[in-house]
Order: C-alpha cells, then sequence, then structure tokens
C-alpha cells in the first residue's frame, strides 16, 4: 500500500490550503457579524468574486467532466480538497458544478438547464424530501397527473437546500401510484416562473433551507428529466454521488477547531502554570486527535473506493456516520477546553457547534446510516473482514 499524495495532488492541495488562509480566513470575523444580524455571510458578488479567483487560477468545476469544461477531479481529490474547505466556515464553493443527474439531460435541457448551471448563470435545487418523507424517500406524495401535453404538479417539498436562492428545482413527483417508487416517480424540471414558490425555514444553524410549495403547477412533458417513471433510480444516484464528501468538510472542521485547542491549553494558565499540563486536558486533545487520523482514513478509503469503480455506499456510510458522531464530540470538547470564552459568540466554536450538529442528521441520519451498515453485515453484502478487493 501506498499512502502517499502524488506531486500533483500536494499541489493541488497546497493551492487550496493557500485560498482558504489568504481569501476565506480573513472574512470570518465579517460573516460572523452578518450572520448574527440575520444576514447572508457572503454576498452573491462576493462569492461570484471569489469563485472567479479561483477560476483565474484554474479552479472550476472540480468534479465537472473535462468536456464540460472542469477539472474532472478523481474523489479521492475531491475529499481532500473538501477537507482544506472545511477548515474555515466561510460559505464558499467552488463554481462551475452542476448536480450529477443534471448530465441525465437530453440536448436540449443540456442547453437550458446543465450548461447555465456550469456557467453559474443559472441556480438548481434537488426537491424530494417532504413533510413525511425524509428517510423514507419512498414515501413521497407529491403527484404530478397528466392534463394534455403537460403535467399538473401538487404538494410540498421541505428542508431543500437552496431552494429559497433556486430558479429552477428538480422535483420528484408521484406520476403512476400503481407502480409504487420502482417505475412510479418521475424527476421533473421545474422553473420558478412555473408557479412554485419557496419559504424560508430557520434553523438553529446558519443553514437556511426552503419549504417548495406547488398548487397545480403545470409542466411541459419535455421537462421530464430522464425517463417517465424512473426518477427514484435518479434519486438515489444523486443521494450517493458522494456521502464521504460530508464527513470530509467536517474532518477540516475537526482540524481547525483542535488546532484552537491546543493553542488555547498551551496558554491558558490556571494555578500557575498551562492547562497543556493537565491529565483532563490532554485526553481530550488525545482522544480528538486519534478520531481525527481515524475519520481521514474512513473518508479517504470511501473516496478511493469510488475512484477504483468499486460499490463505496457501505463504506461511505461508515465514513459520514464516524464522522457526524466524532465531529460533534470533537467540537463539544475544543468547547470545554475553552471554558466560558468557547460558549460566547465571541469566538467562533458555537457556530462550528450549531452546524457540525446538522451532520447528524442530513442526508441520511445516524439511524439510518446504522440501518444499512448493520443490514449489508447481516445479509452478508460486506465482509467483516473489511477486504478491499
Amino acid at each position: 500500500m501506498d499512502f502517499s499524495l502524488s506531486v500533483e495532488e500536494r499541489e493541488i492541495r497546497d493551492w487550496v490550503r493557500t485560498f482558504v488562509q489568504k481569501e476565506l480566513v480573513p472574512l470570518e470575523p465579517e460573516v460572523l457579524r452578518r450572520e448574527r444580524e440575520h444576514k447572508p455571510g457572503l454576498t452573491g458578488d462576493e462569492l461570484t468574486e471569489l469563485q472567479r479567483k479561483a477560476k483565474e487560477s484554474g479552479f472550476w468545476g472540480v468534479q465537472t467532466p473535462e468536456e464540460y469544461g472542469g477539472m474532472g477531479l478523481s474523489a479521492v481529490m475531491t475529499a481532500l480538497l473538501e477537507v482544506e474547505l472545511g477548515r474555515t466556515f466561510v460559505p464558499f464553493s467552488f463554481g462551475g458544478s452542476a448536480d450529477n443527474i443534471l448530465f441525465h439531460a437530453n440536448d436540449e435541457q443540456k442547453e437550458r438547464y446543465l450548461l447555465p448551471t456550469i456557467e453559474g448563470t443559472r441556480k438548481s435545487c434537488f426537491a424530494i424530501t417532504e413533510p413525511g418523507a425524509g428517510s423514507d424517500a419512498k414515501a413521497i406524495r407529491t403527484t404530478a397527473h397528466k392534463d394534455g401535453s403537460e403535467w399538473v404538479i401538487n404538494g410540498e417539498k421541505t428542508f431543500i437546500t437552496g431552494g429559497n436562492e433556486a430558479d429552477f428545482a428538480m422535483v420528484f413527483a408521484v406520476t403512476d401510484p400503481e407502480k409504487g417508487a420502482d417505475g412510479g416517480v418521475t424527476c421533473f424540471l421545474v422553473d420558478r416562473d412555473m408557479g412554485w414558490r419557496s419559504e424560508y425555514i430557520d434553523t438553529m444553524g446558519e443553514w437556511g433551507p426552503a419549504s417548495l410549495i406547488f398548487d397545480n403547477v403545470r409542466v411541459p412533458e419535455s421537462h421530464i428529466l430522464g425517463e417517465l417513471g424512473q426518477g427514484f433510480a435518479l434519486a438515489m444516484q444523486w443521494i450517493g454521488r458522494g456521502r464521504y464528501i460530508l464527513p470530509a468538510r467536517a474532518l477540516g472542521s475537526c482540524e481547525r477547531l483542535l488546532s484552537m485547542a491546543i493553542e488555547h491549553a498551551n496558554t491558558r494558565e490556571t494555578f500557575g502554570a498551562p492547562i497543556a499540563e493537565r491529565q483532563a486536558i490532554q485526553w481530550m486533545i488525545a482522544d480528538s486527535g486519534v478520531e481525527i487520523e481515524a475519520l481521514r482514513w474512513l473518508v479517504l478509503h470511501a473516496a478511493w473506493q469510488v475512484d477504483q469503480g468499486m460499490d463505496s455506499r457501505h463504506a461511505q456510510s461508515i465514513a459520514k456516520l464516524y464522522g457526524g458522531q466524532k465531529a460533534n464530540e470533537i467540537v463539544d470538547r475544543v468547547m470545554q477546553i475553552h471554558g466560558g470564552m468557547g460558549y460566547t459568540r465571541e469566538l467562533p466554536i458555537e457556530r462550528w457547534y450549531r452546524e457540525l450538529r446538522l451532520l447528524r442528521i442530513y442526508e441520511g441520519t445516524d439511524e439510518i446510516q446504522r440501518r444499512t451498515i448493520a443490514r449489508n453485515l447481516l445479509k452478508g453484502h460486506v465482509k467483516v473482514s473489511g477486504a478491499l478487493g
């Protein structure tokens, strides 16, 4: 086994690390100030300018295929980039990307939706979750019935990331109740100006998802993405596109948080000595360090499986479950090490505390990951030996 990075991989990682330190970290005080006033951390113009700077250095469309002007990076390299971006809470992402299922669009749809999304002139959202259908995606109730050459959509979606900003949505609706999820659900490309509306959902973190309301929204037949009745397969492809990315970004946050804890432990004195000399503090530092290293290899192994063309779902479930659990434990320890100051809004620890809590809920709760892992083991889909081949 060779765990070393290639020269190219190190260069790409180091460029992103430098970009985060020079361009994003200095923005943190202003981002915190704005968020506490319930304003976006970055304005649209600021995000566009940051993405432009990155694009000038070739960082555009990290996972977008080269034929569409992207970098087409591997899953491992993408994970390494997400770790670096996770070192800051500034809400930045590289431009030039589009949801993986949009590449299933036909030529006309690619011109209208895919290419403008990659270029950044259009914004999309993925709309499957409903008030009564979260982890159980097959329980969706939004319907679409045929009326002449159009489909009429009725229903509500909730906790939709980017739903407040999107100008079109990939909406999953039941088109044939008799067939159920496998064969009875279809994905539609629905422009906002076709009549749907969004409502902001206030959360304990800075993530502001949306509810989408569809009230007799009429959609032309030509706006079906993929094939009629095959929407659930598309949805599973979107959901499984890379769960390793979530714990990868959390890994970067944990590295930054542990660095803060180490610095504070070495400078904060009690009873005439730095608290770093107290065994209670040392054990919290040690446990966090071990867990960070374990998470790193779980993430990279899951990403490596993706690059090898292997079924990585089990490894990704393990990485996401462990990442969500340990990220929350680590940020809690870091707050404890900082004492009262860690609990204040003068430091960003409380902000990370709220943000990382979401990792145990969205895109598959801890309980769903455990269910998946247990099922795979009990049914023999994977072996306890964890063979790499």
